[in-house]
């Protein structure tokens, strides 16, 4: 089975070595998802896994870095996908046209990871991902290198676009504005929608980025 590799400073333990620690991050994913990252708690984990709080602190040594964990998992995972879907594609557009498709769409889980319901992990970056890094030790975490899966997967994708057009002065915003644009636009289809224009059985988001990138790129 194919494992996305995480960089231990994401953790104390790695959770992926027990099954309690793979437990550990199936249930969070499911609470933070259910009950916002504000209410959860290591004890109502510890509660929910049937296990004392203090053998999950033995794995994350508190509730934001298990956050930055799942978000580092999340961004590695894309990357992955990314990779895989462009793979055998020489067209630079149509490479692009992919990676956004895979950027905006809504996710299906991936049954090549048991322990990660990726469906409401993606529901936790929408919704939660910002708490990782709208913190005051933003600046000391990134030279840390917390939030690289995230930048590498940007890297890529803008990539894609100087291949595209060497002469587009902003690639990294563009892309970045994607990802954050359709994470804002899919939360709004769902409580907000009068805030967006999604319709029952179309894929609005991806068309409208898809198109918002090329006519950018091309003008």
């Amino acid at each position: 089975m194919f494992q996305i590799k995480i960089d231990p400073k994401f953790y104390t333990k790695n959770p992926e070595s027990s099954e309690l620690g793979m437990r550990i991050v199936s249930a969070s994913i499911q609470m933070i998802n259910d009950l916002g990252f504000e209410s959860f708690t290591f004890k109502k984990l510890g509660t929910t896994i049937g296990s004392n709080e203090s053998s999950i602190y033995r794995y994350f040594e508190n509730k934001h870095a298990l956050l930055v964990y799942l978000v580092n998992w999340y961004w590695s995972w894309i990357e992955y996908k990314l990779v895989f879907a462009t793979l055998q594609v020489s067209s630079s557009m149509e490479q692009l046209k992919i990676a956004i498709a895979l950027l905006t769409q809504e996710v299906k889980e991936d049954n090549s990871f048991s322990f990660i319901n990726e469906v409401a992990l993606s529901k936790i970056i929408i919704s939660e991902s910002s708490k990782a890094y709208h913190t005051k030790n933003i600046d000391l975490e990134n030279e840390k290198g917390y939030y690289k899966s995230y930048k590498q997967v940007v890297k890529r994708v803008a990539a894609m676009v100087n291949e595209i057009n060497p002469k587009f002065l902003y690639p990294n915003m563009l892309i970045s504005t994607v990802i954050e644009g359709a994470h804002q636009q899919r939360y709004f289809s769902n409580h907000l929608p009068s805030l967006t224009d999604v319709e029952e059985g179309k894929n609005n988001i991806v068309l409208f980025y898809t198109d918002m990138v090329f006519k950018t790129i091309t003008n």
